[in-house]
């Protein structure tokens, strides 16, 4: 049976300041209304940006008195409205018959700082997995957030999803375990305006040869907006770069027949598994000197 998914990726405008209560309705308010823009396309799956309720700055959860920086007070977060907007964003998904990933702060039990996540959600409105930021900045791992421990595979139509979070795009570990987990695409949110960071994240789909969903603030998406990569690494959709909200959207195919797309998950993955998996050793010439000598013409 074939299997095919249609992936949306957003670029939705995210706050940052968590106890703008405001700000975060607004915030919950256009994911809700990019998830029914997704749902009549005929996504099945929609992905939105790290933080996308809320990424809390630094400079207004951790400044200091004279501007320095020092462990943030989470006690100022509207957490009672951040639960709310989570919580509507799952009733709709159930509505909508529409997996949805979403970032925001995952509060633990105090005095240990919350998570940096993203929250699955399932087509019938249930939480059903949390993938937590494990690699941090140094300002993240200092002064906010604790890091998670494992890596997230979920599948949803029969394919096999990964899920990564913004500097994580920087530890090439991470991409390479999702391949050997065997995962069809990686979804990647980020909260940064970075082109460099987007062209890592392109890489990643020629390196591995997996989709690959790439969600950034729509206020980024000047620099770089969101978008799909394919096997192989080239950009399938992308949403305009014009600072506004708006959806890529692109079918996950696995019998797909373009070229490229054919070539990297038909000759390209397999064969580099089987290089990896020593394919080489029993070729490799032992005790012949003219291989050895490596000072020689």
């Amino acid at each position: 049976m074939a299997k095919t998914l249609r992936l949306a990726v957003a670029q939705s405008t995210v706050p940052e300041d968590p106890t703008e209560r405001g700000a975060l309705r607004a915030a919950g308010e256009e994911i809700r209304a990019l998830m029914v823009e997704a749902a009549g396309a005929g996504a099945r799956l929609v992905q939105f940006p790290e933080g996308a309720i809320v990424y809390p700055s630094k400079h207004v959860m951790a400044a200091g008195a004279a501007g320095e920086l020092v462990p943030a007070d989470w006690s100022r977060a509207a957490w009672d409205v951040l639960l709310k907007e989570a919580e509507s964003i799952a009733t709709l998904a159930g509505q909508l018959g529409l997996w949805t990933v979403f970032g925001s702060i995952h509060p633990l039990t105090p005095p240990h700082r919350p998570h940096n996540s993203l929250y699955i959600v399932s087509d019938r409105g249930r939480l059903v997995a949390r993938y937590d930021k494990r690699f941090l900045s140094d300002t993240e791992v200092s002064y906010l957030y604790s890091p998670g421990q494992q890596p997230l595979v979920f599948e949803v139509d029969g394919i096999r999803f990964g899920f990564a979070l913004c500097i994580e795009a920087n530890f090439p570990e991470v991409f390479a375990e999702y391949e050997r987990l065997d995962v069809d695409c990686v979804l990647l949110s980020v909260m940064v305006d970075d082109a460099p960071r987007a062209r890592v994240a392109q890489a990643y789909g020629t390196l591995y040869n997996y989709w690959l969903g790439y969600s950034v603030p729509a206020q980024f998406s000047a620099t770089v907006p969101s978008g799909i990569v394919g096997p192989g690494g080239r950009w399938l959709a992308r949403c305009p770069a014009d600072g506004r909200p708006a959806l890529a959207v692109a079918d996950i195919d696995l019998d797909s027949q373009e070229k490229d797309i054919d070539v990297a998950l038909r000759y390209a993955r397999p064969w580099r598994r089987l290089a990896r998996a020593g394919l080489y050793d029993e070729q490799i010439p032992v005790g012949d000197a003219r291989s050895d000598t490596r000072t020689t013409f």
